[in-house]
């Protein structure tokens, strides 16, 4: 009794989580301007409509540079802060990590103010590459903390059984870590990507004119209703739903990445 119980009480917080996702999604198809109900008649024309629309694709076009960029980027840095906590122990160690795992504990709005000063003061702000960097600050730590954890699962005696047949600290990273570390570091890559295509506040401060998929979301919605947000918000739900769906398989799933 008490499973079923638990079973619908998660239903109904899922229900409540994805419902106004849900509702948007049908209003994507809905031929009526206005989020009414009883619906009108199902339609494309709201696709059609940001399909045709130039500033979407540059948005689009934007967010697929910036997210990729920093997926990379964000996940090299998270791969080495992690492989440098497992591997080595030093003096200050504590506070070391501490301050890369501060980014996220940050208000977006405070993060994307500083970074707004930071850049504008070494004359880097506005350009694409600007949300890039801030990008891979606010999400370099999500990278760490998934490649960590799987890190506390390798064998120790793996890396020295490599060194003692003669490889290098180099060859025995890329021959025993790396292979090991595939699952987590693909994890790293679609959870960062995700995180940086969603994000908008740090975008919105520091991106200039360069707008990305959020910003020109919020845009459209500070002008009048447009039901062209429900289709991009479609768009924008689908893709990142996908990729954290893609990054918890690669972490939980680990039959179908077996250890080199």
């Amino acid at each position: 009794m008490s499973t079923w119980i638990l079973r619908i009480w998660l239903g109904l917080v899922l229900l409540f989580v994805f419902m106004p996702i849900i509702f948007s999604v049908v209003f994507s198809f809905n031929s009526d301007r206005f989020p009414t109900i009883p619906l009108g008649h199902f339609t494309l024309h709201w696709y059609q409509t940001i399909w045709a629309d130039p500033d979407v694709w540059t948005a689009a076009r934007n967010s697929v540079i910036v997210s990729l960029s920093t997926c990379v980027l964000a996940t090299m840095l998270g791969f080495c802060t992690a492989y440098t906590d497992y591997r080595y122990n030093f003096r200050l160690k504590g506070a070391y990590l501490a301050l890369i795992l501060l980014p996220p504990t940050i208000p977006l709005i405070i993060l994307a103010l500083a970074m707004l000063a930071w850049l504008s003061k070494i004359g880097a702000s506005g350009q694409l590459w600007s949300i890039i960097i801030a990008h891979t600050v606010l999400t370099a730590p999500f990278a760490m903390a998934i490649i960590r954890l799987r890190l506390n699962q390798i064998d120790q005696d793996l890396e020295a059984a490599g060194w003692n047949l003669g490889a290098s600290e180099w060859v025995a990273l890329r021959a025993v870590v790396l292979p090991f570390c595939r699952p987590a570091i693909v994890s790293a890559l679609c959870l960062t990507a995700a995180i940086s295509f969603d994000e908008f506040a740090v975008a919105w401060y520091v991106g200039g004119l360069n707008k990305t998929i959020p910003v020109l979301i919020l845009e459209i919605v500070q002008g009048n209703i447009d039901p062209q947000v429900n289709s991009i918000g479609s768009f924008v739900f689908l893709t990142s739903m996908t990729l954290v769906v893609l990054a918890q398989l690669l972490v939980f799933n680990r039959v179908m990445w077996r250890s080199a």
